[in-house]
Order: structure tokens, then sequence, then C-alpha cells
């Protein structure tokens, strides 16, 4: 494997802030494997970079569930009737000239 000879690189993409559960937003690494990257050899630092890969994918995955119910809701909204409640729509109606109701009786 070529990656032997070099070192590898760090995975920091200059995102350094911490979601909930601690891990960088840039690149997934915990504090402590931020903290330890340059004392780790090539092969934890690989580990490491599979584990921020598993993580990104991990995360990626928990919230497409939540957009997908944000769109389905905007969906319905769109096909729902607007209430009753809701201010008029400011949409034009134009009186249609081309009825004639004459043949009919009241």
């Amino acid at each position: 494997m070529q990656l032997e000879f070099f070192d590898v690189p760090s995975p920091c993409v200059g995102i350094c802030q911490s979601d909930e559960k601690g891990h960088c937003l840039g690149c997934m690494r915990s504090r402590d494997e931020r903290l330890e990257w340059k004392t780790f050899n090539n092969d934890e630092k690989q580990k490491v970079i599979k584990r921020c890969i598993q993580r990104k994918k991990r995360k990626k995955n928990q919230q497409k569930p939540k957009e997908k119910l944000i769109i389905a809701i905007q969906e319905n909204e769109a096909d729902m009737q607007p209430s009753l409640l809701d201010p008029p729509s400011k949409t034009q109606t134009t009186p249609d000239t081309d009825l004639d109701f004459s043949e009919f009786e009241l």
C-alpha cells in the first residue's frame, strides 16, 4: 500500500466546532482524537479516519428522515384547502363574460 510510505495528513477542514456528541463538525474526530493526532502512528491515524467516515455516514443517515418529514409536510400543506381563518389570497379573478344564463329559469 502506497500510504505506508507517507505520513497520513490530518483530516481537518478548518471547521472547528463540536456537535452535541463532541465530534468536530468538519472532520468528525473526537476531542481526544484531535488532541492526540500528532502522537498517533500511521495505522492509528488510518483507523481514526475510518471511524470519522463512519460517523459522518451515521450523522447523514440520521438527518435524512427529518428532511423527508419536512418535505412531506410542505407538500401536504400545498395540497390542503386553505383555512377560513387565513387571510384571503390576493389572486385576481376576472369576470367571465362568455357565460350566457338567459336560458335558465329561476
